[in-house]
C-alpha cells in the first residue's frame, strides 16, 4: 500500500502545501501529536493498536465461528454504527459478489450474512418474513447492551423465534457480542447461557472492526481473519515513528488537518474506484465524523465512488467551493479485467474502446479525474492498493484508525468520545418512557410556523 500525496503539494497544485513545511512546522506538530497518542496508548486508553497481536482472541473467534458456521443457512447481525458498518464493509469487500443471492455451493457452504442496522419496519419485517428463522442465527452486537435500536430488534426477533421454535430453543439462535462483564446483554447471556464474544473495554464501537464485532461475522462466512489481522499489524508497525514522512497515517492526518484548519478545506471526500470498497467509504464516514466533529470544529467526510460519482459529484468537486480534498482509493487489476470487444469500429464514439478492458477504463477514469482536479488547482491524495484481500483491508482499516487518533491529537479533541450523540439518546429514552429520563419539551411546537 502506498499513500501518494504529490497532488497535495505546491507548486504542482495551486492550493497545495509548501513541501518545506513537511520537514518544518508540520513535522514538529505531528511529533507532538504522536507522543500524545502514545502516552494515551501506554495508559491503556486506546486499545485498537494492539488488536493484531491478540492471538488468543482470534483463535476463540475462529473456534466459535467454526462451531456455528455449518448449523445455519443465514446469519443476521443486529448492530448500528460501528457495530454494523465494519461487518458490512468486510462482507462487501471480501465475500464473492452478490453473496446472499448465491446458492449454498456458490457460498462454499458458508451462511448468508445480513446486517440490520436501522429499525425501519419497512426493512425489518420483510426480511424476517422471507428468512427461515429456524435456520437463522442472530448476532446481537452492542457493547453497552443498551443501544435502543439494536435491543428493540432483539426483542422483536426473540418473540418471533419463541412462537416458531419454542421458548426453550430460543437461546440456540443467538450469539451476543458485548462488554465482558456488564450490561443488559451480558446479564441475559449469563442467565440463559447464551454464547457471547467480548468487546475489549478500551476499544470503542467505531474502532471495533478488528475485534469480535467484525471478526466473527467475517470468520463465520469464511474470511481469513488471521490475514486480516496480519495486514493490520503490518500497518501498525509502519506507523511506529514520530517522523512524519515515514508514517503513512501521520501524513494522512497531518495533511487533512492542515487542509481543514489552514486551507479552508474541511470536506474530505473518500472516493474508492472499486465497488468492493464502496462500503469502506461509509465506514470511514462514521469514523472521521464521530471522532473529530467536536468543540465547534471538525472535518466533514463525504463518501463517493468512482466512476459512478464522476457523473454526479465531480462537477461540484471541480467547480464548486474550494473546500474539499479528494482521497482516491486505487486498486490494481484484481481478477478478470474483462476485455472490451472491438465492435462497431466505424463509430467514433465506440471504436476507441475496443482492445481495452473495463479495468483499464476504470483506472483511466480515476487518473483523469485526479489530473482534472490538479489542473483546476484542487488537491487530492491517492492510496494505491495492490488488490482487495483480507490483508490489504486490514491494513486499510488500521491506517485510517491511526490517522483518526492522530488527527484528534492535532485538533486538540478527544477522538474516542461522542458527547454530541448522547443527548439524542437521552431524549429518545425520554420519549419512549425509559425510567429516569424525561421527554423533551420541543421548543418548535408553535403551530403558526407549520405549513
Amino acid at each position: 500500500m502506498v499513500v501518494d500525496f504529490n497532488l497535495m503539494l505546491s507548486p504542482g497544485v495551486a492550493d497545495g502545501v509548501d513541501p518545506a513545511r513537511l520537514t518544518g512546522p508540520l513535522a514538529a506538530r505531528f511529533a507532538d501529536a504522536y507522543r500524545a497518542v502514545e502516552a494515551r496508548r501506554e495508559k491503556g486508553e486506546i486499545g485498537f493498536f494492539d488488536l493484531p497481536w491478540t492471538s488468543e482472541t482470534t483463535r476463540h473467534v475462529q473456534e466459535v465461528a467454526d462451531s456455528f458456521g455449518q448449523w445455519f443457512e443465514n446469519v443476521v447481525l443486529l448492530g448500528i454504527g460501528g457495530s454494523g458498518l465494519g461487518a458490512v464493509t468486510l462482507r462487501d469487500a471480501l465475500l464473492a459478489p452478490h453473496w446472499n443471492e448465491r446458492d449454498t455451493e456458490g457460498r462454499d457452504y458458508f451462511p448468508r450474512l445480513y446486517v440490520l442496522d436501522n429499525p425501519d419496519p419497512a426493512t425489518v419485517g420483510p426480511l424476517l418474513d422471507r428468512l427461515d428463522l429456524r435456520k437463522t442465527l442472530f448476532n446481537v452486537v452492542s457493547k453497552s447492551g443498551s443501544t435502543a435500536e439494536t435491543m428493540a430488534l432483539y426483542l422483536v426477533i426473540r418473540e418471533r423465534l419463541a412462537v416458531l421454535v419454542g421458548e426453550e430453543k430460543v437461546r440456540g439462535h443467538f450469539i451476543f457480542t458485548t462488554d465482558p462483564e456488564k450490561g443488559a446483554l451480558r446479564h441475559i447471556a449469563d442467565a440463559e447461557k447464551i454464547p457471547t464474544l467480548s468487546v475489549p473495554p478500551n476499544v470503542g464501537g467505531r474502532f471495533s472492526v478488528l475485534t469480535p464485532v467484525g471478526l466473527w461475522p467475517a470468520a463465520v462466512t469464511g474470511v481469513d481473519i488471521a490475514a486480516l489481522l496480519a495486514g493490520a499489524g503490518a500497518m501498525e508497525e509502519r506507523c511506529r515513528t514520530d517522523k512524519l514522512l515515514e508514517n503513512p497515517a501521520g501524513v494522512l492526518a497531518t495533511l487533512l488537518h492542515h487542509a481543514t484548519t489552514e486551507d479552508g478545506k474541511p470536506i474530505h471526500v473518500l472516493m474508492p474506484y472499486s465497488d468492493r470498497l464502496r462500503s469502506f467509504a461509509l465506514w470511514f464516514q462514521q469514523l472521521w465524523a464521530e471522532s473529530l466533529g467536536k468543540a465547534g470544529t471538525g472535518p466533514t467526510p463525504l463518501p463517493a465512488v468512482g466512476a459512478t460519482d464522476q457523473h454526479s459529484q465531480v462537477q461540484l468537486f471541480m467547480e464548486g467551493p474550494r473546500d474539499k480534498v479528494v482521497i482516491f482509493l486505487a486498486v490494481k487489476v484484481d481478477g478478470d479485467p474483462v476485455a472490451i470487444p472491438a465492435l462497431h469500429p466505424e463509430i467514433v464514439e465506440l471504436g476507441y474502446l475496443g482492445g481495452h478492458t473495463l479495468a483499464e477504463l476504470l483506472d483511466s477514469e480515476r487518473r483523469a479525474t485526479a489530473e482534472a482536479l490538479r489542473q483546476a488547482g484542487r488537491p487530492s491524495i491517492t492510496i494505491e492498493l495492490e488488490k482487495v484481500d483480507a490483508a490489504t483491508l486490514g491494513a486499510l482499516f488500521m491506517l485510517f484508525q491511526i490517522a483518526t487518533v492522530y488527527a484528534g491529537a492535532l485538533a486538540g479533541v478527544d477522538p474516542l468520545d461522542q458527547p454530541g450523540v448522547e443527548l439524542g439518546k437521552r431524549l429518545t429514552y425520554g420519549l419512549l418512557g425509559r425510567e429516569g429520563f424525561s421527554p423533551p419539551s420541543f421548543g418548535h411546537a408553535d403551530p403558526r410556523w407549520r405549513v
